[in-house]
């Protein structure tokens, strides 16, 4: 007789707080590529109503294997290519639409290849996305005008966050949900994670951190005035928020940038920032 065929189960379902220290652990296998989802899961404590979604957990034989945040951002974490098929077959079948799939280059493009026959041609497919960091002070002169804004400021950096959101993402973040949009501006300035050079009522520069962990935060919405570009005012802008974020946030940076955003790409070179792997964004 042959020897028996042994069967892995497996199963995907929707994470609750009983399943965090499983979770917790599977997220530090990277903490920095992995670092929103820890944010969201730190934040929330995987409850529902704060969570805006669900935190999908990929099982193999009752052991957690891989994740997936199911909500505004559909984000693959340490996922196996199972895990990516079986995280397909779920959102399909719960026709969820999020507005965007974002991750490891890795995990993203299989799971969109899964994806895109159901949804159509994304609207701004990123494939090619560095990711960066510094776990040290910058090395370049940062520039002493960079200070974190206050929430009197709100009404003058409000305007320079919708334009970069517009021209990044390129939809008008107002156009759908005015109040949202502007309620997480508010909420990042309360927190203190936004950060601008703001002179005679003008945004020169300002960037936020989108999410942080004990371990690590992230850069998003670098921008500089379109007026003021070409000038070398990003390089040491960032200089001065990644060691001013080093000694009040987080002990290590990140950000992600389109490989084709050569400007950028050289600014956060210059301030120190080296790529450690690729992320990948589909708009939808």
């Amino acid at each position: 007789m042959g020897g028996a065929v042994l069967r892995t189960t497996t199963q995907v379902r929707a994470l609750t707080p009983d399943d965090l220290p499983e979770l917790r652990a599977l997220l530090d296998r990277d903490r920095l590529a992995n670092l929103f989802v820890r944010n969201r899961v730190d934040a929330t404590g995987l409850q529902t109503r704060w969570l805006g979604g669900q935190i999908w957990g990929y099982f193999e034989d009752d052991v957690l294997v891989s994740a997936c945040h199911a909500g505004t951002n559909l984000v693959p974490v340490e996922a196996t290519p199972r895990a990516i098929e079986a995280f397909a077959e779920r959102v399909l079948a719960d026709n969820i639409r999020p507005s965007s799939v974002v991750g490891l280059r890795s995990a993203v493009l299989p799971l969109w290849e899964l994806l895109e026959p159901r949804w159509g041609p994304a609207r701004s497919p990123r494939l090619d996305q560095p990711f960066m960091v510094i776990d040290r002070d910058s090395r370049l002169r940062p520039d002493p005008r960079v200070r974190p804004v206050v929430m009197d400021e709100f009404d003058t950096v409000y305007p320079a966050c919708v334009a970069m959101f517009t021209e990044e993402v390129g939809v008008d973040p107002e156009a759908s949900s005015r109040s949202g949009y502007r309620a997480r501006v508010a909420q990042l300035i309360s927190q203190g994670w936004s950060f601008a050079i703001i002179e005679d009522g003008q945004v020169i520069f300002k960037t936020e951190v989108g999410a942080a962990t004990p371990y690590a935060c992230q850069l998003q919405g670098v921008y500089v005035h379109p007026d003021l570009r070409g000038r070398g005012i990003a390089g040491p802008a960032i200089s001065a928020v990644v060691n001013q974020v080093r000694r009040t946030i987080a002990p290590v940076v990140t950000l992600y940038v389109n490989d084709h955003n050569t400007p950028a790409r050289r600014a956060y070179e210059r301030a120190g920032f080296e790529q450690t792997t690729t992320f990948a964004s589909i708009l939808l």
